[in-house]
């Protein structure tokens, strides 16, 4: 129906029910918090944003000089059990379930043989229990075939056993080996990318690739945990505390009234 004529038939029909017309509805345009927040600095890029990303470096390395990967493992066995059942988890919660996971299965051949059921019941309170359970089980399966009962120190070896993606293969490597082959990007480490204006990606791998160009390579753990600890302490996904920030003059998220 042509636009004038159904406007014309509308009019009567107010006109005879008595009750006025509608006016359609104007949808306003709309700015987010975050773009408004953004507009405190043009977009970084080049020298630029690599300049940025050191100086933020260097003060998240002042703020947080203890900052380490908070699971607790002595050898690189523990610490792919204990980052399989990090994934949607707290550290705190795993560090409270793996000294019953090592006294059971002390070594990835005695957890090869393990009772699936046994092992659920034992890390039940991580949450996905049974996939992480299964992943566990196959991962020191596939270490015992593969690898003589040793923890692989590649990427290409650790990400093609069970449960280890790039993300636990990256925190393997880092901390235990200390190779630096690519950035942890968990929810802290992704936020954080966003927030200080580094990428606007959202999957992990490319906030990764992201970020690597910006900090030398010997620091891409360390970037890591500092970017997790910020995330923990101030820069929360909720209720970032910009206030008492000490990135707040060079991060374009701070609000504009602080």
């Amino acid at each position: 129906m042509p636009v004038r004529k159904r406007s014309t038939e509308l009019s009567k029909r107010a006109a005879t029910s008595g009750k006025p017309m509608r006016k359609a509805a104007i949808k306003k345009p709309t700015t987010s918090r975050r773009l408004v927040l953004r507009s405190r600095f043009p977009q970084r890029k080049g020298a630029a944003l690599t300049a940025h990303a050191a100086a933020t470096y260097a003060e998240l390395e002042r703020m947080y000089p203890d900052a380490h990967c908070e699971l607790d493992y002595r050898n690189a066995y523990e610490l792919t059990v204990a980052t399989i059942l990090s994934a949607q988890c707290t550290d705190k919660r795993v560090n409270m379930v793996t000294p019953s996971v090592f006294a059971a299965y002390p070594n990835a051949a005695t957890l090869a043989d393990a009772a699936l059921g046994h092992v659920e019941e034992l890390v039940n309170s991580t949450g996905f229990f049974r996939a992480k359970a299964r992943s566990l089980v196959g991962m020191a399966q596939a270490v015992v075939a593969k690898h003589d009962g040793e923890i692989p120190h590649t990427m290409a070896e650790l990400i093609e056993l069970p449960g280890v993606g790039r993300k636990t293969a990256n925190v393997v490597l880092g901390n235990v080996f200390g190779i630096n082959e690519g950035v942890v990007v968990d929810t802290h480490v992704g936020r954080l990318a966003n927030r200080l204006g580094f990428t606007k990606a959202i999957d992990p791998v490319k906030i990764e690739h992201a970020l690597m160009p910006l900090v030398p390579s010997e620091n891409w753990t360390m970037l890591s945990h500092l970017f997790i600890w910020h995330g923990r302490q101030i820069c929360d996904a909720r209720t970032p505390r910009c206030g008492i920030c000490d990135l707040r003059p060079r991060c374009p998220s701070a609000p504009l009234d602080m």
